[in-house]
């Protein structure tokens, strides 16, 4: 019998809806990276993307445990000496609170070329609507 390895052409892609009202960020993280990755299928091959969309909603409310509230912050650099800035978890759910899900997803891939394609087929949205109805998403349960 000989080993089954996926080919770009061959994958069969679907769009999955996530709604991170109240969930807890490491699982929807995981579930996504998951999704996204292709994990779930049995045509699974690392070295290409057989994952799937996902797209998030109410990222806004998405939940913390523990401290994890008041003590992470999400540091960016301008590339220029001195220009590190820190935002806590409160300030990055007011201003962008798509971040807080996309880094969490992104740690969670692996750390090479595929992975910037692939969470490209990560969407993300602050609200309860989102501009993919068309592709039919199906829900997922965390």
């Amino acid at each position: 019998m000989k080993t089954f390895l996926a080919k770009k052409e061959n994958v069969q892609q679907k769009w999955h809806l996530i709604d991170a009202d109240g969930q807890v960020l490491g699982r929807l993280a995981v579930k996504a990276a998951t999704l996204i990755r292709g994990r779930h299928k049995a045509s699974y091959t690392p070295s290409v993307d057989t994952g799937d969309f996902v797209v998030v909603i109410n990222a806004g409310k998405v939940a913390l445990t523990g401290k994890k509230e008041t003590q992470n912050e999400y540091m960016t650099f301008s590339g220029f000496v001195g220009g590190e800035s820190y935002r806590s978890t409160p300030q990055m759910r007011a201003h962008q609170p798509e971040f807080i899900i996309m880094h969490a997803v992104k740690g969670m891939l692996p750390k090479n070329r595929i992975a910037a394609k692939m969470l490209t087929k990560l969407r993300v949205f602050a609200g309860p609507e989102h501009t993919h109805t068309a592709q039919n998403p199906v829900p997922v349960a965390i």
